[in-house]
């Protein structure tokens, strides 16, 4: 009997997950794992956990609805503690197993647990799976990929590369899991007829439907992209496409292109410099502290800084204006901004949330350089009456992350 561990990372799902079907189909009994790094409840560089309580109860939420879904084929999830290496390396041991199979994260810290392991003398077969489009696909090889994000979506839409058909292998999901909640989001999301209206409601900071929802699901592999993908166009054939569903397609690539360029830079997009040459200026640990708190003086800025404390929460476009403000405002690190929003948001994707401080710094592929955000016209722009302001006026949730 050939036995292999299957490791449960940002993919805790069991339809449309191949890696986790390869594993069941290459051996006669599988053994999956979960490990809870302990790394992650130490305190980083900046004075504060790499993640977060609102991280953490997700987390726990769709280790559970794995669990029944699990519990259902008659498999138990084992859940570790500890480095994550160490603990991989125990329970293949325990369970007589050489072989670990997993997806594969190109993020440098995940990259390096892999490494390790392999260096026990274990075989870890990392497949990738967490992209719409398989790097196979592209009409590039990755070491070409284009220095912007629209050469990158011309190239892609012009040679028509179209994503894997995603493959309903297990069966429904458990009815009271967090992949069951997932997809019923998604169905009643294009059945309500938001997607239509997409592009109009993006920018909006707050609205349950304002944006797709889907950010918190695809982070950690509730979803898969291309289950996405497949209800898009299953919309789109029903109601027909406009430029809304065109940009859901387009935050799709855009979320592809942050983890290509991983796979092309790999450890130093987390550099001080990141891609750029541009010292990095002093950062303003004070200024940073309070831009954390919500206390810079900014009332929309520290609205948003609010809301995401309290709620593990923030829209794109105030993700935006708020790490304009700590870079090019306050003087903080862009790093220690991207740490602060690993911390927190319920949704936080190492590839996104690196790409996009990266973007906003310029110290990424973009050409044209950072995005300094003029916050009184944001404020103007997307907070006229004060409604969004008001709602977070005051601190909802005391923390003191010292």
């Amino acid at each position: 009997m050939t036995t292999q561990i299957y490791w449960f990372r940002n993919d805790l799902r069991l339809n449309d997950n191949p890696a986790w079907q390869e594993a069941r189909h290459a051996s006669t009994r599988v053994v999956p794992v979960y490990v809870h790094d302990s790394h992650l409840v130490t305190k980083t560089r900046w004075g504060f956990e790499r993640s977060g309580a609102h991280r953490r109860h997700f987390l726990r939420k769709a280790l559970d609805g794995l669990k029944q879904s699990l519990a259902e084929i008659g498999l138990p999830l084992i859940e570790l503690e500890g480095p994550t290496a160490a603990a991989l390396t125990d329970v293949a041991q325990c369970h007589g197993s050489k072989r670990i199979v997993c997806e594969d994260i190109a993020a440098p810290y995940e990259r390096a647990h892999v490494a390790v392991v392999r260096a026990g003398g274990i075989d870890v077969q990392a497949l990738w799976q967490s992209s719409l489009l398989h790097p196979n696909s592209l009409p590039f090889e990755i070491a070409d990929l284009p220095g912007s994000f629209t050469t990158f979506r011309k190239r892609v839409e012009a040679s028509a590369c179209l994503p894997r058909v995603p493959q309903q292998l297990q069966g429904p999901p458990h009815p009271r899991s967090l992949e069951s909640v997932a997809h019923a989001h998604l169905q009643r999301y294009f059945k309500d007829g938001h997607a239509q209206s997409y592009k109009l409601t993006r920018d909006f900071l707050q609205g349950e439907n304002a944006s797709s929802g889907w950010s918190r699901w695809l982070a950690l592999g509730i979803l898969s992209p291309q289950q996405v993908y497949d209800a898009l166009k299953s919309s789109e054939r029903d109601r027909g496409a406009n430029d809304s569903t065109y940009w859901l397609w387009f935050e799709l690539l855009w979320r592809d292109y942050f983890r290509f360029l991983h796979l092309r830079y790999g450890a130093k997009l987390y550099g001080a410099l990141g891609l750029s040459d541009v010292p990095l200026p002093v950062h303003d640990a004070r200024g940073f502290e309070r831009w954390c708190e919500g206390r810079t003086g900014a009332p929309l800025v520290d609205a948003g800084m609010r809301e995401l404390r309290a709620t593990g929460h923030l829209s794109n476009r105030m993700r935006q204006i708020v790490a304009s403000h700590l870079i090019y405002n306050v003087g903080g690190d862009y790093r220690a901004g991207a740490a602060w929003f690993e911390h927190h948001l319920v949704d936080y994707d190492p590839y996104s949330n690196q790409g996009n401080w990266l973007y906003i710094a310029g110290r990424g592929t973009d050409p044209r350089g950072g995005r300094r955000f003029d916050i009184a016209w944001q404020t103007q722009q997307h907070d006229p009456d004060g409604a969004y302001r008001r709602q977070w006026s005051e601190p909802h949730a005391t923390y003191n992350h010292r």
